[in-house]
Order: C-alpha cells, then structure tokens, then sequence
C-alpha cells in the first residue's frame, strides 16, 4: 500500500491575516528551519509539491521559541487555515491545547502523537523509522572496512533512540562482530541546529575507528556529513535525500516521506481523515536513497541484502525492534 493510497482512504513573523481562504493549509516548522536540509525543509518541500500540483497557496511560519508554538496555532485557526500542519514532536501537547477550541480545523501533528479519542479534529502521522533505519545500518555495516560504525543523534529524545536502535539491529544483522558508537548531541532543542557540535562528534567517532556515520540530527547533522568528507569517510544522511550535499561520500540516505506527507494532508484539506497513521517500510513511508550520487558506493550485493531484508520485514519475517515500545534497545545501550 503506498502513502498516496493511505491518505486517500517565512519567519517567526509572519503576518496571519482573517483574508485568507478558508480552504488554505498552512505548515508550523519544528525549530531549526525550514532550510535544514532534513526534516524542516522535507515538509516545505511537500508543501511546494501541493502548491505545483493544486495550484493552491499556503502559509508557513518559522518558529523562533517555544513559546510561538501555541500562538502559531491559534493564529492560523482564527485565520481560517485549515488543516493546519506541523512537524516535530514537541507540537503534540500544543495542538492537544488549542484543537479543542477550533473544532472545524484539522491539526496535523507529523511525529507527534495526540489522543485521537479526546481531540477528534487531529491527524497523527508517525514514521516506523527503525525499519528504514535498519536497512542504512545493515549498508554501513557493509561498507565499513574498520567494523566500526557510528551513530550521531540530535536531542536525546525516545524517538531519536528509535533511530539509533534500528541502525545499530541492521549493522549486527549485517556483521554480528561491527562495533557501533551511539553520541547524543543535548538533551534540548538546540541540539537540533548545532553543526559544530556535530562535527566535534563526528571526529570524535572517527578517532575511535568509524569509518561510517548516520547523523539524525536535522540540522546539526549537516556538520556530521561536513566532517565525514573532510575526513574521508562515509556518513549516512536522514530524512531528506542528502545524498547530493557531498556526492560520493555519502552512502544513502534514509528517507522518511515527510514531503509525501505534508503534500497529501493539505490536498485532503478539511476533508482530511483524522486519527492515527503509521508509515512504514509496507507504505513507503521510510526507505533508503539510492541516485547518481551514491550508485558507486552501493554495491549489488548491499543492494541485493537490503532490499530482501525490507521484504522480510514487510512479510514480518524480520522483526525490528522499535525502541519507543518499551525504551530498551537489544543491541545497543544508551
């Protein structure tokens, strides 16, 4: 089943006026910006496909503080917005706020999680992230020539932990002897727009024997990827394609269709259906990147046991553990 079949069945501030059309979406960014070349800029990249393929316009705002969050909501809601979409986990207790109060706007919360039950009136779109995850670690731990992988997330949250997880089963898969070095970049939001930290991290995996790094860090990510050319070794982007930012340097990509997912709730408009969706490697809602950019890193025979892997664990053959289940990992400790 494809996401298409699934969903089927500008700055801090931006002015909101009341002109706005009653059937226009609009996107609320997680902090970090919308040009991070990860997560961010996968939902406008979404929101740019809805604008190309309707016709249709949108308005977007670029959080500077927690404290917009609310404020962003209720100010498209009493515009007349609708559905109004948003990306990252910390929007589910802010949308659980205000949806209430707007009862005839649709809220999508993208990673976020809002009790269908108490707020009928909100989509939460969720990604198993640790099965496209799995497959990017079983490819480093392919690619690896040292046996030592590395692992560099932003904010040290469960879900970041559930990127963590599922590489590090698909790396044991892979090479049952591979060494796997998991580093957290804060325990804060800024964690997710530090770059220096990121690079400070990388080098610090590659003194330990990494030759390959996955970065799920959104925008501090950028200085993993950075820091891995430099030094002449692999990195693994995330969400994004990132694939290009450093041609063969980067072995893939796990991509996480939040592009898909923000272009196919603003074309639902209020006609979304609200709930809880789950995206996985059965809905192409995660998956791993492969272009002229990193066909020559990607041997056949990576190609040929990550694509039977993903079969399995479609099939329930494999089974991926999902670190949010339970908050444990069985290969990997924190």
């Amino acid at each position: 089943m494809t996401l298409m079949t699934k969903f089927l069945g500008a700055s801090a501030a931006l002015a909101l006026t009341a002109g706005a059309a009653l059937a226009d979406p609009a996107l609320v960014y997680d902090l970090g910006g919308k040009f991070d070349k990860s997560f961010n800029e996968a939902a406008y990249n979404g929101a740019e496909a809805y604008a190309a393929a309707t016709g249709g316009s949108y308005r977007d705002i670029e959080l500077q503080s927690e404290a917009q969050r609310e404020q962003a909501l209720r100010r498209f809601a009493e515009a007349g917005f609708n559905p109004v979409v948003t990306t990252g986990f910390s929007m589910s207790t802010p949308i659980a706020s205000v949806a209430a109060d707007y009862p005839d706007t649709k809220f999508v919360t993208i990673d976020g999680f809002v009790n269908p039950e108490e707020h009928p009136n909100v989509l939460s779109i969720l990604f198993s992230e640790h099965e496209g995850s799995y497959l990017v670690g079983m490819m480093a731990a392919m690619a690896s020539e040292s046996g030592t992988v590395g692992f560099v997330g932003g904010m040290d949250v469960p879900l970041i932990r559930k990127f963590a997880c599922g590489y590090a089963q698909g790396v044991m898969a892979a090479n049952p002897d591979a060494t796997v070095i998991a580093n957290m970049t804060g325990t804060t939001p800024a964690a997710w727009n530090d770059p220096v930290k990121g690079s400070e991290l990388a080098k610090a995996q590659i003194s330990q024997g990494a030759d390959v790094i996955y970065a799920a860090a959104g925008g501090t990510g950028l200085g993993v990827l950075q820091t891995a050319a430099d030094e002449d070794i692999l990195s693994v982007g995330v969400d994004s394609n990132q694939n290009h930012l450093h041609p063969g340097e980067v072995l893939t990509s796990m991509l996480k269709r939040v592009d898909v997912a923000v272009q196919e709730a603003m074309t639902a408009g209020d006609e979304l259906e609200t709930g809880v969706m789950v995206l996985g490697l059965a809905e192409n809602g995660v998956g791993y990147a492969l272009d002229e950019n990193n066909e020559a890193l990607v041997t056949e025979e990576m190609k040929t046991a990550v694509d039977a892997a993903r079969e399995e664990i479609i099939a329930g053959e494999i089974a991926v553990h999902d670190y949010s289940s339970d908050d444990s990992c069985p290969v990997l400790n924190f």
